[in-house]
């Protein structure tokens, strides 16, 4: 009986200890999620998004570095602005630390890294790298997501990564 009140009393701890973690964690996102509104840095830019790969053989496709001079990595949060949106987004420029952005699209938030431009197909204002895009897009099939709506966010202390 002892040992069945024991084993009660640890399970017990351990669910409350899995509850205030949630808790924990989604008070902070919260917190997170107001400071992303309150750094918008600029109004909305809105349009298509695709996914470009500069290891993929292609005439339209970039090389192995970002405009940054960062290596392309389809493993992080990143992506690659229109040039004509260069300035919005703080310049994007070679050896300067990467700005970064909130997008939004299908229901979903994320902040990304923009650490690459370049001259997008009509209508398209942004190139996700693999793993943002697979984000929106699982299983990659769509190719094109439409009225995606990139806002620039101020300061470069961000984390990359899914919003609430």
């Amino acid at each position: 009986m002892m040992l069945f009140r024991s084993s009660a009393a640890i399970c017990g701890a351990l669910i409350a200890l899995a509850v205030s973690v949630t808790v924990a964690r989604s008070e902070a996102g919260g917190v997170h999620s107001i400071a992303v509104v309150d750094a918008a840095s600029g109004d909305a830019v809105v349009g298509a998004a695709s996914m470009y790969n500069p290891f993929k053989p292609g005439k339209e496709e970039g090389g192995p570095s970002t405009a940054s001079g960062e290596r392309y990595d389809p493993s992080v949060w990143a992506a690659a602005i229109k040039t004509s949106l260069r300035r919005k987004f703080g310049g994007v420029q070679f050896g300067a630390r990467p700005k970064y952005a909130l997008v939004e699209a299908v229901g979903k938030k994320v902040i990304v890294k923009i650490n690459d431009v370049g001259p997008l197909r009509p209508g398209r204002i942004i190139d996700f790298n693999e793993r943002t895009m697979r984000h929106f897009d699982p299983s990659l099939e769509l190719g094109v997501i439409r009225e995606v709506r990139v806002i620039p966010l101020s300061g470069d202390d961000w984390t990359p990564g899914p919003l609430g």
